[in-house]
């Protein structure tokens, strides 16, 4: 299953962008209104939203400037989100969240909106965090 946020314009340049969104810690700005658990440590963090299990992500890769994958560390919820980041001037850039995951057809049906919805939140968070 593969979701994609709408690509938000940030007035940062990409620099800045790429260090916000790779430390790990700074998720915590970025999560929605429904968090109610959120744990970082030096390369993952654990959070849960209400009405769902803790969902614990780890930096996987981080390309400098221009993308970073973060990966569950759940073998029963596997999923990728990529952050990609395109310069589109010396004072802003272009951020984009990318879900990848493997799950069966009734487990995507089930969590394809809020999955959506959670990527969507966290990209306008970047546009108005960093």
């Amino acid at each position: 299953m593969n979701l994609e946020s709408p690509k938000i314009t940030v007035k940062k340049d990409e620099k800045t962008v790429f260090n916000f969104l790779n430390n790990v810690e700074n998720f915590e700005q970025l999560m929605p209104e429904n968090t109610e658990k959120f744990e970082a440590t030096e390369d993952s963090f654990l959070f849960a939203l209400k009405g769902m299990p803790d969902i614990r992500l780890k930096l996987q890769e981080s390309n400098a400037n221009n993308n970073i994958v973060l990966a569950s560390t759940s073998d029963k919820f596997p999923f990728t989100l990529v952050g990609n980041i395109v310069k589109l001037d010396e004072a802003s850039s272009e951020v984009q969240l990318i879900f990848d995951g493997q799950f069966n057809a009734m487990m995507a049906m089930m969590i394809k909106n809020p999955i959506q919805k959670f990527i969507n939140t966290l990209a306008e968070n970047i546009e108005k965090k960093v």
